[in-house]
This record gives structure tokens, sequence and C-alpha cells, in this order.
């Protein structure tokens, strides 16, 4: 079988990193044809739009996309091209599994917990105006629909994969109608899956309990904005953005990314980590069904890893993208596991 995927390289280090796991998924054995887009101020420049209707095309198709960073402006400029994408395509769920990899030392050994992020509403909605000149008001759309969605993607995640238990996380003392009605849409749907236990904390609350315990923690579901935070603080228990996958997905269609920024200042250099790409990529192999694929290249970058001879500088290693890869790619291919076999 081959696999058709949308490619979006990104920019600053974007295509490093995009070249570099391209060159690992293809080396697992599985059949994949790649329709490359650019989206942001490269794809402007060429085509007069941030995200060209080619690209959006392409996602139609292939209801499948694997996308290194874009940089996004800060008070000004377009619109965030992920934040587009999400919405464009019913991207409700962002999945951000939070582990430890060998030989990374951190304060926080043994991680294990995943992030469930609201992906399409609340203050993300983008619902912004001036009042008057020195006043503006920003909107947060919380529904019912949303809200119940979420917390049924979290329990049935929780359940296929043998998960414990759910923490939801809101601040519904304070912003008692909309984080009110996401804590009663968590609490009704907990009700249908009595084999997972169900809490509650407050999102002030949970930054401080994740610092001081975050082993009390399994599966976290939340709003937009809490799990943008949230996401971003949980990775830095393992080692940092450059090293966790984050997936968004839906119904219909599935876009797989590295959470990190695009880095331009060492652009173009091979300096870049691939791994939070890497990483996700090994999602997207268990989404299109390639487990047997997506469980080599885990174990490659595992074995890379806890050899440390061919790490990156940003983690204390030597070693460029390139060569990284390289590494990956001979752990794959001394793998004695059949690639693409799928499931």
């Amino acid at each position: 079988m081959i696999h058709k995927v949308t490619l979006i390289p990104g920019d600053g280090i974007g295509p490093e990193v995009i070249n570099a796991t391209v060159r690992v998924l293809e080396a697992t054995g599985v059949k994949f044809e790649w329709e490359t887009h650019q989206a942001g101020a490269d794809a402007y420049a060429k085509t007069k739009q941030y995200i060209p209707k080619e690209l959006y095309e392409s996602v139609e198709r292939t209801r499948l996309g694997l996308k290194g960073p874009v940089t996004t402006p800060i008070a000004g400029g377009f619109a965030s091209i992920n934040v587009t994408l999400r919405k464009k395509f019913e991207l409700f769920a962002n999945f951000r599994p939070i582990r430890n990899l060998p030989n990374i030392k951190t304060n926080y050994p043994g991680i294990d917990l995943v992030i469930v992020r609201e992906n399409t509403e609340g203050e993300y909605s983008g619902i912004e105006h001036e009042v008057v000149p020195g006043v503006v008001e920003s909107l947060k759309i919380i529904t019912e629909k949303a809200s119940t969605r979420i917390a049924r993607f979290a329990f049935d995640y929780a359940r296929r994969d043998h998960r414990k238990k759910i923490h939801a996380i809101h601040k519904a003392n304070i912003m008692k109608l909309t984080d009110g009605l996401f804590l009663r849409c968590c609490r009704d749907t907990a009700e249908i899956y009595p084999d997972i236990q169900y809490a509650e904390h407050i999102v002030d609350n949970t930054c401080m309990q994740l610092v001081t315990n975050p082993y009390q923690y399994d599966v976290m579901v939340m709003e937009n904005l809490y799990g943008d935070i949230i996401s971003d603080l949980c990775a830095g228990f393992v080692g940092g953005l450059g090293l966790v996958p984050g997936a968004n997905l839906g119904h219909e269609c599935a876009i797989f990314e590295a959470v990190h920024g695009s880095a331009p200042d060492i652009a173009g250099k091979d300096l870049a980590n691939p791994t939070a790409v890497m990483q996700s990529a090994v999602l997207m192999l268990r989404h299109i069904g390639e487990t047997a694929a997506a469980e080599r290249m885990h174990a490659a970058l595992q074995r890379v890893y806890s050899e440390g001879k061919k790490t990156t500088r940003d983690i204390g290693g030597k070693s460029g993208t390139s060569e990284f890869a390289d590494a990956v790619i001979q752990a794959l291919e001394t793998s004695k596991e059949p690639a693409g076999a799928g499931r």
C-alpha cells in the first residue's frame, strides 16, 4: 500500500528536520507518496497566499499531513498557520504524549503522561476587535459539542491505551459559564467510563502540582489555551520542545507536527534536532496502521539516544541533523523486524 501524505516543510529549520524525517520514514520500508506544499511567509512570497489553495486541496485529498514549524508573527501579521489548519479540517484533538528519552538527564525521570487539548475553540477562536482606541475585546467560545467531543476522545484513548486516570483541567471557579460548561461535559462523559478514574484540577493549581509532583497525572484533558501552555510546560520535564511529538486529529483528517519553533538563527546550518518531527512521524505511522514500522522507528530512536554517540548539539552531542538521521536509519537497518507490515 502507498500512503499519500501532504508534506509541509515550514520555514527556518523546518525543511531540514522534515527532510531528515522523510529519509527515516522511507527507510522503514513503508511506501509514501509525498505532496509538498509551502505555508506561511515563504508561501505568500510566491503565491500571495499564506496557505495556498493547493495545500488545502492536497490535505482534502490525502487526509494526512506531516508538518514542520512555521513562524507565526507576534502581535501582528498573518494568523497562525497551525490554528487555521486545525479549524479548517476540524482537527479537534491535539494529542501530546510526554515521555523521557534514554540518556537525557532531567529532574523528572520516568515521566509518562498525555496532554489532550481541545483544538478548535476557546480563546483561540480568534474573535477579537477594538471597542474604542486603547480597549480591545476577545471572545472565548466554549460549546457543548466541542467539549463533549474532546472529553470522549480523551476517555476513549485512556481506555484503549489502558490508562487509569483522567484529570480535567479548568478555571471554572472564575469562568463559571465557559469553563463550567466544559467541566460539566467532562463530568457527564466520565459517567460513561466507570473503569477510568476521574478528577479535576484548577489550572493554576495544576501548574504548581506539575512542578512538584508530575507523577500524579496520567491523561489530562483541557481547553485550548490551557493545553497550549501546559503541554509546553510538560515538555520541559523530558528535555524540551525539540524532543516531544504532536498530533492534530479529527474524524476524517490528521496532521502531525513538531511543536517547537522555527529557530531561524540556526536554519541551514545542519544543527537542528529532528527528534520532535521524527517522534511525530512515529505517531503518524501508528495512525495509518503501520504499527510494525512505527515500533521499529521508535526503537531506532531509542537506540540512538541510548548509545549517545550520534546526538545533536542541543543535548550535548556533536552530530548535525543529517548525521543524526543517518544514525537512526542505520539503527533501523540493523533491526530484524519486518517493515511495512501494517496491521
